[in-house]
């Protein structure tokens, strides 16, 4: 068994979304790799390594886990490197992309027997939130077209272009039309082009097709180029929960709170810098909630965690009965971005993480303890 506050991926879920992945890749000819931004948890790359051959890393610390952990050296991406990292970096990684033209000029030198890139910015993004909008005016990532000449220096090899959050493909589609407009004139330069993240692919809503027949259309068109998708969300999209307690229960004026064993700002801090609400397993979200004191049809609760933030909550929600001091709260799909982002603020416990294999057993991969909240600051 398990205690709880736990992330409990489900194996079958995650094979279902690889399965997807690995079927859109075969059908369009292209690649895609796991972007460890979303999700690093290593001990399932086992599981990954039978569906997929890479994936893409942003730092020094994600570069060795593709390669000491998965396997196989990264596609690697990062806003600027340091004199003090590169060269590891590079010992890491099978593709190399530059954010910048200075930062080409001061590295490409030290980088042999790398295929290495450019990251482009096209100037347009339908990402409605800006702390996620890496087109947004003003934004520091990637060169615009303006600023590349016409000639490319002779060692880029290819384009990196990240335009999406959470997408679908119509967004992608009308996305490309811009890339295109901007960039083709280079491609015939280039040996690859990789369209970042954010095909948000394994969504029940998404156009499977539609996008499988855009990354065709555009491998007629330009058949030189190897097409690279990297998303982190699809991978882990809908494939377990995190599971909570309630271990308090308080009211100031007309509002209950329900306080957990967890944290929105430690353990899910994108429902706060998002911001979006998250599902609770048999519970119902309440829009513009009004509390009046007076007893609704079902108790409705705000959800706090158990931190000293004062704006470490979210609400309403509206359940079937009255919660007690014991009784799970689970908020579903907390699989992606969750872990890589956590924090031990307020050396709060940190939840375990588990999985649930397909037999039905559940596997504790990692409990935290105190002295990972000591040796952060050792």
């Amino acid at each position: 068994m398990y205690s709880t506050p736990i992330y409990m991926i489900e194996e079958a879920r995650l094979r279902r979304n690889l399965s997807l992945i690995r079927d859109v890749a075969r059908r369009a000819d292209v690649e895609i790799i796991l972007a460890f931004k979303a999700f690093a948890l290593w001990k399932t790359f086992p599981i990954f390594r039978e569906y997929i051959s890479s994936t893409t890393a942003s730092s020094l610390s994600e570069a060795r886990l593709a390669l000491d952990e998965f396997g196989s050296k990264a596609h690697t991406y990062s806003p600027a490197y340091t004199d003090d990292e590169i060269d590891e970096i590079a010992r890491c990684s099978s593709h190399l992309t530059f954010n910048s033209l200075s930062q080409y000029a001061r590295y490409h030198e030290r980088l042999q027997g790398i295929s290495l890139g450019l990251r482009v910015n096209p100037e347009y993004s339908e990402v409605g939130t800006d702390l996620y909008n890496p087109c947004a005016p003003g934004t520091r990532f990637g060169v615009t077209a303006d600023q590349l000449p016409r000639q490319l220096p002779a060692d880029i090899e290819g384009f990196h272009c990240h335009c999406h959050c959470e997408s679908g493909a119509d967004v992608f589609q009308r996305t490309l039309q811009h890339i295109e407009n901007h960039f083709a004139v280079w491609f015939p330069q280039l040996k690859w082009i990789n369209f970042g993240g954010g095909h948000l692919m394994t969504r029940k809503d998404y156009d499977v097709e539609l996008l499988i027949r855009i990354l065709r259309d555009f491998k007629q068109r330009y058949p030189h180029l190897q097409v690279i998708l990297e998303p982190g969300s699809a991978f882990a999209w809908q494939t377990g929960p995190l599971i909570s307690n309630v271990v308090d229960v308080v009211e100031n004026q007309g509002i209950k709170t329900a306080i957990l064993n967890v944290s929105f700002t430690c353990h899910m801090p994108d429902c706060l810098e998002m911001p979006y609400m998250p599902e609770v397993r048999g519970a119902r979200i309440v829009n513009d909630y009004v509390p009046t004191g007076e007893r609704s049809l079902f108790p409705i609760y705000r959800l706090g965690g158990n931190s000293c933030l004062s704006g470490d909550f979210m609400g309403y929600w509206e359940f079937d009965r009255e919660l007690q001091v014991g009784d799970e709260v689970i908020f579903e799909d907390m699989i992606h971005y969750t872990t890589v982002k956590t924090n031990t603020f307020n050396g709060i416990t940190h939840p375990a993480i588990g999985m649930l294999h397909t037999d039905g057993s559940v596997e504790v991969l990692r409990r935290f303890t105190y002295e990972d909240y000591r040796d952060r600051m050792d």
